[in-house]
């Protein structure tokens, strides 16, 4: 790829600027919204470690089910960008208006699913002080969901047409939207009780729905999007829109959803060890999860750019467009890990003044500084291969780099050999690393 990038550079120049102006919105917008979950966890651990740690475990329990949803939504970008790049205009605003119908039918199963979970914590052997708040946090979350599905296919179809601004635009409505919601809820505000981490998951539904709201208003009032005739021409749902949806996004939401409930499931096994092993553990993957959001954000860019260039047939462009979009997310991503090995402590103490939560926070903050690039190569690689419509087998690769590799490491090291946190940890970097070989090297593959 180096030889490739070296011969290339004029070329890659113009693509690079092209992804970035593409991508940088959609990092922004990333960035607000891992910033609402920032605020969360601040706001929670200001109150106390048993708020953070409902935070924590309830949003390790939300946070797979709202990747699968979002993941199979996440299809629209492919599918808009093909039928742009082959001009098939009709077909976008049918496309679109049949997810909006989906994200509807998924809101009602995941709203219940959400409200009845606490079977999950008492199987997870989760500390019992922990587990009523969590599901008081997890029931006020519940109401968000209807809105934040449909945010997402309006998000993934403005994206699909390299329209990337409106997004960061309702996210930056959501922030403050979700700070004030969290000062009067949490604090008990403005003659209302004071809710603690519940008032967290209801004023996060109030930030979904004002995101919602506002991609909703600009994609329905946008001139030059009259003619894909979303909104003005309603139709029933249809199964054939639905099923291409599927085939393509139900991959993505598996493997969305395999990625984060690996994190998931490592932040329940820290339950087991602890509220000050939960408390450090959040600090630690907040802030990582946060660097993440610029190379998943430029994953997005990736995407839209080979998609559209797959949907006219032009397989040498989309590898192009692929290897710019691969470097230039790696490259962000050993900056983020230069920062968390340099300063580690300067950024646990920005969540908690708390001494003992402080030292295992940074401890995984030099773990999460050592998987920064193989996360970069692993998301990178596998935008290019949803712009190639290829869901299926990554899909595969995901549960044996996950589930298969890395949940077992973790847990043989961190649970059976006594390592704690750090043994966790370490599962999550050699299932990344693997990820991110196996995801590359197919779209080389595909487009050699």
């Amino acid at each position: 790829m180096l030889a490739y990038l070296k011969s290339n550079k004029y070329k890659i120049r113009a693509e690079a600027k092209e992804t970035l102006r593409i991508g940088i919105p959609i990092i922004i917008a990333q960035l607000l919204q891992m910033s609402m979950n920032f605020v969360d966890t601040v706001m929670a651990g200001n109150l106390s470690a048993g708020d953070l740690a409902a935070v924590a475990i309830g949003g390790a329990l939300l946070n797979p089910i709202i990747m699968l949803a979002a993941g199979t939504l996440m299809a629209i970008n492919p599918i808009v960008a093909h039928h742009f790049g082959a001009r098939n205009l009709k077909a976008i605003g049918q496309s679109t208006q049949q997810a909006l119908w989906l994200s509807l039918i998924l809101s009602l199963p995941f709203f219940f699913l959400l409200r009845n979970m606490d079977w999950a914590l008492h199987l997870l052997d989760v500390d019992p002080e922990i587990i009523d708040p969590a599901m008081s946090y997890l029931t006020a979350m519940s109401w968000g969901i209807f809105p934040i599905f449909g945010f997402y296919v309006l998000r993934y179809f403005n994206e699909g047409l390299s329209a990337t601004k409106p997004s960061m635009l309702a996210a930056l409505l959501g922030l403050p939207v979700n700070i004030i919601g969290n000062y009067i809820l949490m604090y008990g505000k403005l003659g209302l009780p004071a809710l603690g981490s519940t008032g967290t998951g209801y004023s996060s539904s109030l930030a979904a729905l004002a995101m919602f709201f506002t991609m909703f208003i600009f994609t329905a009032r946008y001139k030059p999007y009259q003619r894909f005739k979303i909104f003005s021409s309603l139709h029933l749902p249809q199964w054939s829109y639905i099923k291409d949806i599927f085939n393509i996004g139900i991959p993505i939401g598996l493997s969305s959803t395999m990625e984060t409930s690996t994190f998931a499931l490592v932040s329940l096994l820290m339950g087991s060890l602890g509220t000050l092993a939960v408390a450090g553990h959040q600090v630690a993957m907040n802030f990582s999860s946060m660097a993440f959001m610029i190379p998943y954000g430029l994953s997005t860019a990736i995407t839209t750019r080979v998609g559209q260039a797959a949907g006219q047939n032009n397989i040498a462009e989309a590898r192009h467009r692929g290897y710019v979009g691969i470097s230039l997310a790696v490259s962000c991503m050993i900056v983020m890990a230069l920062v968390m090995f340099l300063f580690p402590d300067t950024i646990a103490s920005l969540y908690t003044d708390d001494p003992a939560v402080n030292d295992i926070a940074i401890s995984l903050l030099y773990m999460a500084a050592i998987f920064q690039i193989s996360d970069g190569f692993q998301v990178s690689g596998y935008g290019t291969l949803r712009g190639l419509k290829d869901t299926k087998i990554p899909m595969v690769v995901n549960f044996i780099a996950y589930w298969m590799v890395g949940i077992p490491i973790g847990y043989f090291l961190g649970m059976m050999q006594g390592i704690g946190p750090q043994g966790l940890w370490i599962g999550l970097i050699v299932g990344l690393t693997i990820a991110a070989v196996l995801h590359n090297t197919r779209f080389y593959k595909m487009t050699k």
